[in-house]
């Protein structure tokens, strides 16, 4: 059985190539987020944050053979947790990792954590739209709180992701929840309903909407901060769905010709 930590869009097609290919994988997501995967019986779910001794234990009872990391570019957190670990079990670890799509265009400010984005965030002088999730949130309440400026936050419609914000100290009224990717039109709403001048976001690829948020913030007069990516890159790391499963197919062919 492999281990597909996954989350975003890409979970459910990799689970299902996976599964086509005669893979018994077994899914794992922080949420439990809704995936179109049907009910196959070679598919099966599990729920939770993990720590390191949760995912050694997770391998050790499913007798996991691989792990393939199809979570979001900027979860660095898990993604390092999981090479880790592979490495110490010795089992191969396979990472999808989405090919960035903003430009270098003048008009989009660029920070490289997000200490600096709340910086940049205020040097406008008027509301803030956080689009980053519910972690990192203290440098934002903090440069927006001593500006004076409103903040609102764009999150999960899940409780850990309400608590985060309220926890924070940001207002229930300024949490704004749902689950993307969100269109154009939806995104300049939003941008006119709080008058909001700084849209902070992270590239995350489209399927993470990002060219929808730069286009309405573009068309607003919104400006754009964009956290960057670290890009960090292994030596199995993929930018394409079936680079990957090709590339997890030669690995247990390969196993399977050692062992005849």
């Amino acid at each position: 059985m492999i281990l597909l930590l996954g989350g975003t869009a890409e979970t459910a097609v990799v689970a299902k190539s996976l599964a086509e290919r005669g893979y018994s994988v077994l899914v794992s997501t922080a949420t439990e987020i809704p995936l179109e995967i049907g009910e196959p019986p070679n598919i099966q779910r599990r729920s939770g944050t993990l720590e390191e001794q949760g995912l050694i234990d997770l391998i050790s009872r499913h007798n996991l053979k691989a792990i393939i990391d199809v979570t979001h570019p900027y979860a660095l957190e898990i993604s390092r947790l999981a090479a880790k670990v592979s490495k110490e079990l010795r089992i191969p670890y396979f990472r999808l990792n989405r090919p960035e799509v903003l430009s270098k265009k003048k008009e989009i400010l660029r920070a490289v954590d997000h200490e600096q984005a709340a910086s940049l965030a205020i040097s406008k002088g008027a509301p803030v739209l956080l689009t980053t999730g519910s972690k990192n949130l203290e440098p934002y309440v903090r440069e927006t709180t001593r500006a004076g400026q409103p903040l609102i936050v764009r999150v999960l419609p899940d409780s850990n992701s309400v608590q985060a914000c309220l926890q924070a100290g940001i207002p229930r009224e300024a949490i704004v929840t749902g689950r993307g990717p969100y269109s154009v039109k939806e995104n300049r709403a939003l941008i006119r309903k709080y008058n909001i001048g700084v849209l902070v976001t992270k590239d995350s690829g489209l399927p993470g909407g990002v060219l929808e948020k730069i286009q309405a913030a573009e068309q607003e007069g919104c400006q754009v901060i964009v956290v960057i990516r670290s890009n960090e890159k292994g030596e199995k790391t993929f930018e394409h769905i079936d680079e990957l499963v090709k590339a997890v197919s030669k690995k247990f062919n390969e196993a399977q010709g050692e062992k005849k």
